[in-house]
């Protein structure tokens, strides 16, 4: 009985790990029923090393779930250390052609499966009703429910076309939420009938468009529960997702160590309530990504069996999801990738404020970038000062993610006699960089403001440029546009 626990609990875990290739004890627990593993940006240097680390995991089991938090756009593991080749949501949601939306997703899960992934902790289905939100923004499809609805269905069908499973994110909707659940627990006050017209309506079309799993949201709803956040919530995960909305796929957890549920109940009562609320599989591994983790919460949901605090039923059935999405996600052969697919739609997504006149000789660019939010971090490359200076030779670069004593004097002494371009993101949010803009377009009016993350209200600056996006391509579209020249 103890092996057949240990195997059932096994299955229910999708654990990180360290390393570019695969330690002996993850291989260990993948062959003893390990359902799924997750890949990170520090398992990750080049597809073909990817290719070979899937591989290799596979040898211990073959019908192991590997799964990644692949967005596109600003959130991207795969290309961590180059930046995305496919805009994120807020660009295809500007853009607002669902077939285009199918086409990009078709073509990172395309991407993904020759890697051998079979399981995208993505879309974001969450609607950004929240400017102010300080974890979704951009990984948002924007801020109408329909908008979003349409987007997720389109972006279900796309990857799932390429034979990788989606895990539609965040249920039931993390878009009006000002705490990130990284680092605190949030709260929606919203009644019933807001999240119904407003939160629910992307994951009623995720469940109609057939994902095959969603993912759970660390959040307190008070118009469903009172006290458990979304995650633990029998209200919510069985009461609202399954028998309210239909859904009858795989449902996983954000990370299970993430702040909201780690620093108020501890990963392993949050591991045994999940699954006692109607949770199939635990991500784990963004930051815990050891063998005594996985061990941990293995223990903990066998010791909740032997209690009676879980009925072993509900194991089984979480258990028989997972294997059941696991025969669905075949790895099968490669197909080819477009990725002109992805430049192109960034360069639909960009918009244009004033009158932009190309540049032909180096500029002198100042880059104002805040401290992104984790589920962004700080490893992918983003910014324009690169592209430029490539293209622009003698381009000089200056960046800067506070306020230093005399910064704007030395920016316009730079940028003497040479084009200015500041390159901001999420400007709204970020007063001291609002004021560096305001001082350096004071004295330099032609200045070109470009914003890579979510517009605000105001456009500064007589020429403005959004990306809708921190993506390499959309990079490249905002440069094409700054030079007049085609870049790729």
């Amino acid at each position: 009985m103890s092996e057949r626990l240990e195997r059932l609990a096994l299955a229910l875990l999708q654990p990180g790990f360290e390393g570019m290739t695969a330690p002996g004890w993850l291989r260990h627990h993948i062959a003893g029923g390990l359902g799924a593993v997750g890949l990170f940006g520090r398992n990750i240097a080049t597809p073909e090393q990817v290719a070979a680390l899937t591989e290799e995991l596979r040898r211990e089991n073959p019908d192991l779930l590997v799964a990644i938090d692949e967005e596109g756009g600003d959130v991207t593991r795969l290309h961590v250390n180059t930046g995305s080749r496919w805009p994120g949501n807020l660009a295809l949601g500007v853009v607002d052609d669902p077939a285009l939306t199918e086409s990009v997703a078709r073509g990172l899960g395309r991407e993904l499966a020759a890697c051998g992934v079979n399981l995208n902790w993505a879309p974001s289905a969450d609607v950004n009703s929240n400017p102010d939100n300080p974890v979704i923004g951009v990984r948002s499809f924007g801020a109408g429910p329909e908008l979003v609805a349409r987007h997720t269905a389109a972006y279900v069908t796309g990857m799932q076309a390429a034979g990788v499973a989606t895990c539609v994110k965040h249920f039931p909707g993390h878009g009006d939420t000002a705490v990130d659940s990284h680092l605190g627990l949030p709260r929606v006050n919203a009644s019933r009938e807001v999240l119904a017209a407003r939160e629910l309506v992307p994951f009623h079309a995720a469940v109609a468009a057939g994902s095959k799993a969603i993912m759970t949201a660390h959040i307190v709803l008070p118009a469903y529960d009172t006290e458990q956040p979304a995650t633990l919530s029998r209200a919510i995960m069985t009461g609202l997702l399954r028998e309210e909305l239909g859904y009858d796929g795989l449902i996983v957890t954000d990370a299970i160590e993430m702040g909201a549920i780690a620093d108020t109940y501890g990963i392993a009562e949050g591991t045994v309530r999940a699954i006692a609320a109607g949770v199939d599989a635990l991500c784990v591994g963004g930051g815990l990504c050891d063998e005594e983790t996985v061990l941990h919460l293995r223990d903990a949901l066998v010791s909740a069996v032997r209690e009676g605090r879980l009925p072993e039923e509900r194991l089984a059935e979480a258990a028989g999801r997972v294997h059941a999405l696991a025969a669905w996600a075949k790895v099968g052969a490669a197909e080819p990738v477009d990725y002109g697919l992805g430049l192109d739609a960034a360069r639909r997504a960009l918009r244009v404020t004033g009158t932009v006149v190309p540049i032909t000789t180096p500029a002198h660019v100042v880059e104002l970038s805040p401290i992104a939010n984790i589920a962004v971090g700080e490893q992918t490359p983003w910014g324009l000062g690169a592209l430029l200076g490539d293209t622009l030779p003698g381009t000089t670069v200056a960046r800067s993610r506070t306020t230093e004593p005399g910064l704007v004097d030395d920016q316009l002494r730079a940028a003497a006699d040479r084009p200015l371009v500041v390159v901001v993101r999420n400007l709204d949010h970020h007063v001291w960089a609002t004021e560096i803009v305001a001082s350096l377009l004071a004295a330099r009016p032609d200045a070109v403001v470009v914003e890579m993350g979510l517009p605000g209200a105001a456009t500064p600056g007589a020429a403005h440029l959004a990306t809708h996006g921190a993506a390499t391509v959309c990079g490249i579209a905002a440069a094409e546009i700054l030079t007049g020249r085609r870049l790729a």
